[in-house]
Formats: C-alpha cells, structure tokens, sequence
C-alpha cells in the first residue's frame, strides 16, 4: 500500500539520527506491516536498514539478535532448502524454537525476506510467534533512543494486544538469548482453526539443565504469558498453573473464542511439559 501522508524518508546513518523519531516520524524496518494499513499520523519514516546491525553477535553470556534481522535470517533458512534446526548454531539446542515460531506465522517467505525480528516484537501482537520464542528463551530487549538505553526483559515488554513499553523516540535494538536458555531443551506446540489460519495458541517450554522450565503461552494471551518452575511439571501442576492465568488475559478474536483458547492452551501444555519430562530432543 502507497502511503500517501509520507513525505520524506530518512536514511539512518548513525545512532545520532534516531532523534528524529516520535511524534509524526516513524521507523522502517522490513515495513510489511507499516505498509499493509493507512499509517495517517505519520509524515515521515526513518529508515535503520542502513545503520548495519549484524543480524547474530555472539555476546560473553548468549546471542544477540539485532532488530533489524529478518526472518529468514532468523528462522536460518536458504533459498530452496527444507527449514529445520537453525544450522549456524549446531551447539545451542535452544535455536529450535526459531524456524518453528517463523512457521507459527501467517506469512509467505517473501514477507520472511522482508519482515524483522523487531517488527514482530514492537507490534505487540498475540500472533506475534517470533516475540513469543524469544520470551520463551528469556530474552532481554536492548532499548535506544539517540543518546541512552535501557534493557528489558521481554517477559515486561508487552502490556498489552498491541501495547508495549517503547516510550516516544525509543527504538528496539536487539534481544539477546542467555547460554542457558541457548543450551535447554525446548518443546513447542501450536493450532489454529484452520490448517493455514492464524495460531489460535502456541506453548513453547524449555528445561535448563538444572531442571528449571518454563511454559509460554502465546497467541492465546493478550501478551506472552510464562510460567515458572522448578523442574517440568505433571499434568496436575500445568492444569493448576494454567487455571491461575488472569482470565482478562485469554485473547478474544475471530481466530478464538477465550473460552476454547483457554481449554486448548491447556492442552498443549501438557504435551509440551510430557516431552519435556521425557527429555524429548528439541
């Protein structure tokens, strides 16, 4: 979609540009949502393509994965090969979740060469599989305006369908992965509907060595949910944990009703906690 309220596009050369942002200046990156609705409060768009953001760094504790990389990138993906474990990282086991959160999503893999791991992440949204991964593997966001930043917890970051924490002129950086969650187990789950509808609920879980799991439930919930505990749960403790979820946190939309999303985030739960404790191989 043209749109036809723009009337200048900004290159980002440097951090120093980012100061133009907020109020009626936007930001692009990848765009394929910025581009698929009217956008009539902005006048202006920063582009940070250019501010050369390396899509993986390796960092002393874990991966840090730049805003700006796509999701093809993200999902390690190559023109004409079938998509499986991220093979750049053999030695983190964790790196699973990324090709099957791309999959979660409705999107061609013209939209994966496009679309960013930022894009996915701002938006907020409860069909957001890409945000809902990097939760699960407890990323940290790195937040930037031109002149300071401040780190978050992804687990903090979405308030809301659509609402995160980014204030006026903040810009997403990266999320950076901790080794412990790069070297867990993972177990994911996923329904919708319809066989190519938007994910109704998706559960991601993880074991760290020491045992401790976490459950996240996505795109049932008006933001990534995590559950916390000690080692991988029996079916009693994922029911128990699941029914103490806020019931104003079940999503409700024509791709589920809150009720049926409950029950079937339940569900999934289960046999993500199941494969867990049956230390299934991510």
């Amino acid at each position: 979609m043209d749109l036809d309220t723009i009337g200048e596009v900004l290159v980002a050369r440097g951090r120093a540009d980012l100061a133009r942002i907020g109020g009626s200046t936007g930001v692009l990156a990848g765009g394929t949502s910025l581009f698929s609705e009217p956008q009539e409060h902005l006048a202006r768009l920063v582009d940070i393509t250019r501010l050369g953001w390396a899509p993986f760094t390796r960092v002393d504790d874990g991966l840090e994965i730049a805003a700006t990389c796509t999701l093809e990138e993200f999902a390690g993906a190559a023109p004409g090969r079938e998509l499986g474990a991220d093979r750049r990282f053999p030695e983190w086991p964790g790196t699973a979740l990324f090709p099957r959160a791309c999959r979660a999503l409705l999107a061609s893999h013209k939209i994966w060469r496009t679309a960013t791991v930022g894009g996915n992440v701002c938006l907020a949204l409860p069909a957001g599989a890409v945000l809902g991964a990097l939760t699960a593997l407890d990323g940290t966001a790195l937040v930037w305006t031109a002149s300071s930043e401040r780190r978050i917890p992804l687990r903090e970051f979405v308030l809301g369908a659509g609402v995160s924490v980014l204030q006026p002129g903040e810009v997403l950086r990266s999320v950076t992965i901790p080794t412990r969650s790069l070297l867990a187990r993972t177990a994911f789950r996923k329904i919708a509907l319809a066989p190519l509808g938007r994910s109704g609920a998706v559960v991601m879980g993880r074991t760290e060595a020491g045992g401790r799991t976490a459950l996240t439930i996505t795109a049932a919930t008006a933001r990534p949910v995590v559950l916390d505990l000690p080692e991988p749960p029996s079916d009693d403790e994922v029911d128990a944990a699941v029914r103490a979820i806020d019931p104003a946190l079940w999503f409700d939309d024509p791709h589920g009703a809150p009720d049926w999303r409950a029950h079937v985030a339940g569900l999934l739960a289960r046999e993500v906690a199941a494969e867990l404790r049956a230390g299934g191989a991510s």
